[in-house]
């Protein structure tokens, strides 16, 4: 490094520069640190001449240098003992992580909070540390405090902060998401022109419901009381807006709400909103068929059950004539064709339809919802429902062999709902209990919508390959569930207040909302568990006190992708103090 002054006629610019070398071998001079200009420089000499001081500043600077790149020796003894207590292993994982935390401004969003409470912890410190345990060591508060030890950064915090921070997070938990949502916007491209929306729910360790904790249909088939969540997703699988709600709670009316509120806190104004068929009531369709002079803003795409749809459209839906393929003007009877042939085909047909799908006669001062019905077959996807029924239906031939069949279904797709019960009877009179056999007319009933799928739309300018596209993208916001249930371990919950229940699933989002950013950032070209699983095996040992750190992880090309896409390095052989600092500021940097 060397000292450039640049002087003009009534002061001068002190500049700390150094020489690098282009890929082409062409040599550049780029600025390391400006010292100010002459009055600054002087201010910090501290009497000394100006330009002395800062040559003695960059000389200074260079002797570090040269001492990190030393080579360090690291002795050991084997007759010495350790010492105790001292800690000689910690995660480096959780610094990718954090890169993302501060880019999306969550510090200053924790520093805004903390402004308008008369606390003293700090709260950014107990929100990140949630955040990255929650990702790498998912647990409880108790041992997320204490496995919060084994990063590079030593909490500032105790137990009792962590239960205190909880009930300002649920406080604050509106503006967070929305400032979140905001910052978001500086670090990725968010396509919030397509949202998608769905519900699951999460099971606690207790016997006794309470306001929000229900019993209710658990999708984990707990017995025991959950909460529901719904949550909004963007059309790159990243997080926009979360609530929950009690767990004896129906589902579809918890859609406009969330949406009201995300269209209000973001402004949003042109979205199509995408869900299952769980959610695609009446109400939910209708409140997404918005126009205003014509133009419209609110949209839907919804999946639509073939078995629920009037008999005459089931007809339609069914009937094997007036079938197309994409780019293809001939229309096809698919009870004429070779399935090997067209084995990885989807057909599809589609018409308008201004009936209510219930079935119910329409008023005549109500105006209809106009929807563009698209049904959908494929003889791959036959295929596979059957051979899924015939599996169960094996089982469920299995249970009426060994007697073990009296329960009732806990689900659409329980092997169970296939056995049916009769009584024999003699001269009139029951001779014998009830007795068990194979459903086969229910059978028969389901296989005659093997390979059908439908959606129902009010777009009208979108062509059918465009909708059913959008509409395939649903699975993210599964995997989102998946990600938080399976790999953050959202469930069971253990807390008990409410403002607490819901501090845990703000940390939940956040934690996946990070994730998919950095998903996103590595191009997508890793699952979860290969991200997470290597971020939480990243250690770093330290040989001994100001001796650095040395890296015990093994370098592979994900971790290579994930130092290019942060910025810093982790896997030199051994990093110094000085060095560590410096990769520990980086990682904080907007």
């Amino acid at each position: 490094m060397k000292l450039t002054v640049t002087k003009s006629k009534n002061s001068a610019s002190f500049y700390v520069q150094k020489s690098i070398r282009k890929k082409s071998g062409r040599t550049t001079s780029i600025t390391i640190e400006k010292l100010g200009n002459l009055e600054e420089v002087r201010a910090k000499a501290g009497g000394k001449d100006p330009y002395v001081w800062a040559q003695e500043y960059v000389d200074e600077l260079n002797r570090r240098e040269y001492e990190e790149q030393k080579e360090v020796i690291v002795r050991y003894l084997p007759a010495k003992l350790i010492k105790k207590g001292e800690q000689k292993s910690y995660n480096c994982g959780y610094l990718f992580l954090q890169k993302i935390y501060y880019s999306l401004g969550l510090d200053k969003i924790c520093k805004e909070i903390s402004s308008r409470h008369p606390f003293e912890y700090d709260l950014n410190d107990i929100l990140s540390k949630l955040v990255y345990t929650r990702t790498l060591y998912p647990s409880s508060k108790l041992a997320a405090n204490k496995q919060a030890r084994v990063f590079l950064e030593e909490p500032s915090f105790e137990l009792y902060d962590i239960y205190r921070a909880l009930s300002v997070l649920s406080e604050e938990n509106d503006f967070i998401q929305s400032e979140l949502y905001k910052n978001s916007q500086k670090v990725i491209e968010r396509s919030d022109d397509i949202l998608y929306y769905d519900c699951t729910n999460y099971y606690f360790e207790l016997e006794e419901a309470d306001d929000l904790r229900k019993y209710g249909k658990s999708k984990q088939h707990q017995p025991l009381p959950i909460v529901g969540m719904g949550l909004f997703m963007d059309h790159d699988g990243i997080p926009l807006a979360f609530d929950i709600y009690p767990g004896n709670k129906n589902e579809q009316p918890t859609l406009k709400p969330l949406e009201k509120k995300i269209l209000k806190d973001y402004g949003l104004d042109q979205i199509i909103v995408c869900t299952d068929a769980g959610l695609s009531s009446k109400s939910n369709r209708k409140f997404n068929d918005r126009t205003i002079n014509g133009e419209r803003l609110r949209s839907f795409i919804t999946t639509q059950s073939v078995k629920q749809l009037p008999e005459y459209l089931k007809d339609f839906a069914l009937g094997p004539e007036g079938w197309h393929l994409s780019g293809d003007s001939r229309s096809y009877n698919i009870n004429k064709l070779d399935e090997s042939e067209y084995y990885d085909a989807v057909f599809y047909k589609d018409r308008w339809i201004k009936e209510d799908l219930s079935g119910r006669k329409i008023r005549k001062a109500a105006k209809p919802l106009e929807q563009h019905l698209i049904v959908s077959f494929s003889f791959k996807y036959k295929n596979y429902q059957g051979k899924i029924r015939q599996g169960q239906v094996e089982r469920a031939k299995k249970m009426i062999d060994s007697g073990k069949y009296k329960q009732r279904p806990k689900n659409q797709n329980d092997p169970l709902r296939f056995i049916a019960r009769d009584t024999m009877t003699e001269n009139g009179e029951i001779c014998s209990a009830e007795v068990p056999y194979l459903n086969t007319a229910l059978i028969e009933e389901e296989s005659r919508y093997d390979g059908f799928y439908a959606v129902c739309t009010n777009l009208e300018d979108m062509n059918v390959d465009e909708i059913v596209r959008i509409n395939k993208k649903r699975w993210e916001i599964e995997e989102c569930f998946r990600i938080m249930k399976t790999d953050f371990k959202a469930r069971p919950v253990y807390l008990q207040r409410e403002d607490r229940i819901r501090a845990h699933f703000l940390t939940c989002f956040i934690s996946l909302f990070i994730y998919r950013v950095l998903e996103k950032k590595l191009d997508e070209k890793y699952t979860s568990e290969e991200i997470i699983s290597t971020l939480r095996d990243m250690y770093m040992q330290r040989p001994g006190e100001k001796l650095g750190y040395i890296p015990a992880y093994t370098r592979t090309d994900l971790t290579d992708d994930l130092h290019a896409v942060s910025g810093f390095r982790t896997d030199y052989e051994i990093i110094t103090d000085i060095n560590m600092k410096k990769v520990i500021r980086e990682s904080r940097k907007k």
